[in-house]
């Protein structure tokens, strides 16, 4: 496979919010909302404060080590999950829900970035050791979100009934859409091999949450990625001071709700804090905590518990107690020896609000770093793009602007009637001294007289180049088709496209060409055109 890369700032693609774009270039406005600088400065400060942070590195292991056991042998992971032990070995992480077959394509971004940061930064220093991580957020509960995938443009469900947590979730179902993979794919180039995988992961596992970590392993293991399910109860046995305090005092709450007000004067907030931040769940259960009349009652199941009767259940049973959007950064950070996280725009949007919540609770805020995005374009349609007169960066313009360019190029700019506008002010410009040396009152009815012409040119322009895209209505469909081919319902293609196509396609090449065009600490979205 032969593909060239291009690098563009986040801003230009116009798919990425403010609050983004303004984290990229360093806001001021900003810089009171995170620790550290995406930077090896920030990165050598990260390890710093980390350093000085009590991880409990043992229990860590012992429950990786649990949930590694009867997984194929990765050397690579082994020696990972051994260094994790040493203080002088940091994590990186990125975090994700346990989408069935990976969801889209940005879950194996994200991963990929983690592993090329991890051995950037241990080439960078070698007296310390850094090691990739997937944080499998396998308590998530939604399933609408979670339970499809898109191919070839179409949305393929789970249409499973079970409630609950997602990553518990029994994978009894996910036959009939392997059915249809197998079906669409087998016959491409590395179809089979994609099948086989894939059926080993989700037709033999017993949840979502295994079919997950097996698949990962399987493709991200020789790489030295640790897959970490935290939803277990001698990790979340560190957190029950905090959770108490959520509970019966409710400090998270008010410690972000402050700091939302802050960044809601500029941004719109991506998470809003509950008075209690944190789910029952049990079996099949996940539902959130309602505090009314001194009893907590779990939403939806009948189920409450006194102060006290809580108390007890946190301290018995902390597994079951499930952190939301608010706590979960800080739970993440709490067990893992964490220098730097990789997150979406989203992710960037809520981690913004928690700098007080860790410093209140003493933990180390992490570099946040943007993750990795792509374009992937293959030949066809690049063939189509140069057909087009569509450059790399004229694919981000909006459609109507972008017909409009290319109506001006088809024509040679001779729709353009800037020459005549030129004309024009300068022609109001000699009469406004003229008549403003009589009477400067005449200077204003000038003015007046400028504007109203002014307006009839703009709008003059505006329907010749109409009238011309009607004549190049053939050329708008094409550019249409393109643009739809590219940025499927009307989206970034990684935030709807799954990986299943272009894995049957290139295989583990595919994997490798994402790895070696992912950035480090470099923030730039990157094309990737095939030859």
């Amino acid at each position: 496979m032969n593909f060239k890369a291009t690098r563009l700032p986040y801003e230009q693609t116009g798919y990425f919010s403010r609050l983004v774009t303004d984290y990229l270039k360093g806001s001021d406005f900003l810089k009171p909302f995170y620790t550290h600088p995406v930077s090896l400065a920030g990165i050598e400060s990260a390890i710093r404060e980390r350093e000085q942070f009590p991880t409990d590195r043992n229990t860590l292991v012992s429950v990786i080590e649990d949930q590694y056991r009867g997984q194929p042998a990765k050397e690579a992971v082994n020696n990972n999950i051994r260094l994790l032990r040493n203080e002088n070995a940091f994590t990186i992480t990125t975090a994700h829900q346990p989408a069935i077959f990976t969801g889209t394509l940005y879950f194996i971004y994200k991963i990929l970035h983690v592993i090329k940061l991890a051995e950037y930064l241990s080439a960078r220093y070698p007296e310390k050791k850094f090691i990739p991580v997937y944080y499998m957020g396998s308590e998530d509960a939604d399933l609408d979100e979670l339970g499809h995938i898109n191919l070839d443009g179409e949305k393929i469900s789970w249409n499973s009934r079970q409630t609950g947590a997602v990553g518990r979730m029994k994978t009894k179902g996910l036959d009939k859409i392997m059915e249809r993979i197998e079906g669409e794919f087998a016959s491409q180039p590395h179809g089979p091999e994609l099948i086989q995988l894939l059926k080993l992961c989700y037709l033999e596992s017993e949840t979502v949450q295994e079919a997950t970590f097996k698949l990962l392993h399987h493709l991200f293991g020789e790489h030295g990625l640790i897959v970490l399910i935290a939803d277990d109860s001698r990790l979340k046995t560190r957190m029950k001071p905090i959770f108490r305090d959520d509970l019966f005092q409710h400090i998270p709450f008010h410690i972000t709700e402050d700091t939302i007000k802050k960044l809601s004067a500029k941004y719109t907030v991506q998470a809003n804090p509950r008075e209690i931040n944190l789910f029952y769940m049990k079996e099949d259960i996940r539902e959130r905590f309602d505090l009314k009349d001194g009893m907590y009652h779990v939403h939806n199941c009948g189920i409450s518990f006194s102060s006290e009767e809580l108390e007890g259940e946190l301290d018995q049973y902390p597994e079951r107690f499930s952190p939301n959007v608010i706590l979960r950064g800080l739970f993440q950070e709490t067990i893992l020896p964490d220098i730097a996280f990789v997150g979406g725009g989203g992710e960037a949007g809520y981690w913004l609000e928690l700098k007080p919540l860790f410093d209140h609770f003493k933990v180390p805020f992490p570099v946040f770093i943007l993750r990795n995005s792509f374009l992937l374009i293959r030949d066809y349609l690049s063939s189509k793009m140069e057909k087009a007169g569509l450059t790399k960066e004229m694919i981000f313009m909006k459609e109507e602007i972008l017909l409009g360019q290319i109506v001006k190029n088809h024509s040679g700019n001779q729709l353009s009637l800037d020459n005549e506008i030129r004309e024009l002010l300068a022609y109001y410009d000699s009469l406004k001294k003229i008549s403003g040396a009589v009477d400067h009152s005449l200077a204003q009815h000038v003015e007046s007289l400028r504007s109203k012409a002014l307006k009839g040119v703009l709008e003059l322009e505006k329907k010749v180049l109409r009238a011309e895209k009607r004549n190049f209505s053939e050329a708008g469909n094409k550019v249409h088709e393109i643009l739809e081919a590219l940025f499927p319902l009307n989206s970034l293609q990684e935030r709807v496209e799954n990986f299943i196509p272009w894995y049957a396609a290139y295989g583990k090449g595919f994997l490798d060409l994402i790895y070696q065009n992912s950035c480090s600490l470099e923030q730039e979205f990157v094309v990737l055109e095939e030859n």
